[in-house]
């Protein structure tokens, strides 16, 4: 029988610059766990008894982040991102390489060109270079160093697989008013501002609820 090392362990000795790479790996791990349900509903309905990994799922208005499985070896998660009504993102990159599936829904997806990361940046100059539709069975991944978009139907949900952390900070751009920002990880975020994002138990209780529901488990 399959486990989480299963998935994790072929993903440990990658390159997470080499996008190539990455994508390649993580396909088949997404395929395992497609074809292993068993695997993400284990991780599911054992995660509220999971102390360290319930602390690291995350809730906000329009967003529910859930780790399924924190790799301390290798700094690599397995999260599920489910997004709520209204989900419109802000062109951004990451602190790390992931890749993603989507398993029920769809988003809007563009990606940009070079772009000088900075917060005096001209984000009225930002311009799509790549617009796609990423629907069911899709997966994709994308460097840290990419910005990107996601503007997502109602109740998609994606699975995530991140690479480690390659830097401490990534940049928001806000289109609408012109203004960017820094975002740091989380041990340079305040007890309050990581408590006000702490998804609850009963949140997650919800969450797993719809997801057996949607028959992704």
């Amino acid at each position: 029988m399959h486990t989480m090392e299963t998935v994790i362990e072929p993903l440990r000795s990658l390159d997470w610059n080499d996008v190539e790479a990455v994508e390649s790996a993580t396909r088949k791990s997404f395929e395992l766990l497609a074809t292993q349900m068993y695997l993400l509903r284990r991780a599911l309905t054992t995660l509220p008894d999971n102390p360290d990994l319930a602390a690291l799922c995350e809730h906000y208005d329009i967003l529910d982040k859930i780790v399924l499985h924190d790799d301390l070896e290798s700094g690599i998660r397995l999260r599920l991102h489910i997004f709520g009504p209204g989900y419109h993102d802000r062109p951004h990159n990451h602190r790390w390489t992931y890749a993603s599936r989507i398993l029920r829904g769809e988003y809007r997806h563009r990606l940009y060109g070079d772009v000088e990361l900075g917060t005096e940046i001209d984000v009225s100059s930002l311009r799509a270079v790549h617009v796609r539709q990423e629907r069911v069975g899709a997966s994709y991944a994308l460097h840290h160093s990419a910005v990107h978009a996601v503007v997502a139907e109602p109740g998609t949900v994606s699975l995530v697989l991140r690479g480690p952390a390659i830097k401490d900070r990534f940049l928001v751009m806000d289109a609408k008013n012109g203004e960017s920002w820094w975002q740091y990880g989380a041990t340079k975020e305040s007890l309050e501002d990581a408590a006000e994002k702490r998804m609850s138990p009963q949140r997650l209780e919800e969450l797993i609820a719809s997801l057996d529901e949607w028959q992704l488990i």
